[in-house]
């Protein structure tokens, strides 16, 4: 479904990417595990089109990214959660939703759509008329991935979604995700608790400045001697 190959990306001199490569199959959690500034974030900025690599090769289906524009690969089934949540404040809840599917053209479907969010996260209909700017960081979380879902994707980048939330909430979001991968969207996971990300994934990558070093299942990586001293305290 999704091919990274020999990625590169520069920030002026600094080569934040180094030539990295992986997959990510259809109907899998995949989760990108690493400490801060290992280059995390920038892959997904990558595939999402936000930045531009300066080497490498990027695929959807068949289809090269690298030279498409970012609300066109939305277009091709590709959507993200970014890190932050990054909600618009001052709309609503349910037009942000809404503005998840801006590029839908199906009214039927974006109102059948938005009942299956209201469905997976009941506190985004209790609060659909509520400024997303009001919501708990927890509500705000659900938001973004609820606004996501409404561009229909086959393939759902989320970037630390469990950041900033408390040991109930984060539960709540894992729990989330492996329901939405059951109903049949892909996940490609980045995020700071390892051990959460690896009990949900069906695979794992493992990325150090810039560099894949290990690779493996969830359920490998997290019996990973190397993995546990690093990532999961021992």
């Amino acid at each position: 479904m999704l091919k990274v190959e020999n990625l590169k990306v520069q920030y002026g001199m600094i080569e934040a990417i180094k030539g990295i490569s992986f997959e990510v199959n259809d109907g899998e959690i995949v989760t990108l595990i690493g400490a801060n500034g290992a280059g995390k974030t920038t892959t997904m900025h990558a595939i999402s089109g936000l930045v531009k690599p300066s080497a490498g090769s990027i695929t959807l289906n068949g289809t090269e990214l690298t030279k498409v524009q970012p609300y066109k690969i939305v277009d091709m089934g590709l959507a993200q959660v970014p890190e932050g949540r990054r909600v618009f404040a001052q709309q609503t809840v349910e037009e942000n939703l809404i503005l998840g599917a801006y590029s839908r053209k199906d009214k039927e479907g974006i109102a059948s759509d938005l009942a299956d969010v209201f469905q997976t996260f009941p506190r985004l209909k209790e609060r659909r008329s509520q400024l997303a700017g009001t919501l708990s960081g927890g509500e705000q979380q659900m938001l973004a991935m609820g606004r996501a879902l409404m561009a229909k994707p086959s393939i759902v980048l989320m970037d630390e979604p469990s950041m900033g939330l408390s040991p109930l909430l984060v539960s709540e979001i894992f729990h989330i995700i492996e329901d939405i991968n059951k109903k049949g969207t892909t996940v490609l996971l980045v995020e700071q608790n390892a051990k959460r990300a690896l009990s949900i994934a069906h695979r794992a990558y493992v990325l150090e400045t810039g560099n894949i070093t290990l690779s493996g299942t969830g359920a490998e990586l997290a019996k990973d001697e190397r993995v546990r001293k690093a990532y999961l305290g021992g």
